[in-house]
């Protein structure tokens, strides 16, 4: 599913396809701020999202074998919620 078909979806419920963008927009944008502060993500029954601290470490670039220094990272990270993965099974 893409977020032109997600649009789509929400517009099924009444709203025009501009609107329903537009929602889309907001929900995304809403999630996308609350990690960039840091705040965990939590929609009941569906899952939630929060960020993680990845850790520096050594890596190997595999065309030469040289030894690379990888810079500690955050990554967003989803995990479903008990509903959504009885749903899925």
């Amino acid at each position: 599913m893409t977020k032109a078909d997600l649009v789509n979806a929400v517009a099924e419920t009444g709203l025009t396809k501009k609107q329903a963008g537009e929602v889309v927009n907001a929900v995304l944008d809403g999630i996308t701020e609350a990690l960039q502060q840091g705040d965990k993500v939590q929609l009941i029954g569906f899952g939630s999202f929060s960020v993680k601290t990845r850790e520096a470490r050594s890596g190997r670039n595999p065309k030469t074998g040289e030894v690379l220094d990888i810079a500690a990272r955050n990554i967003p990270v989803f995990k479903p919620g008990e509903a959504l993965k009885a749903a899925v099974n």
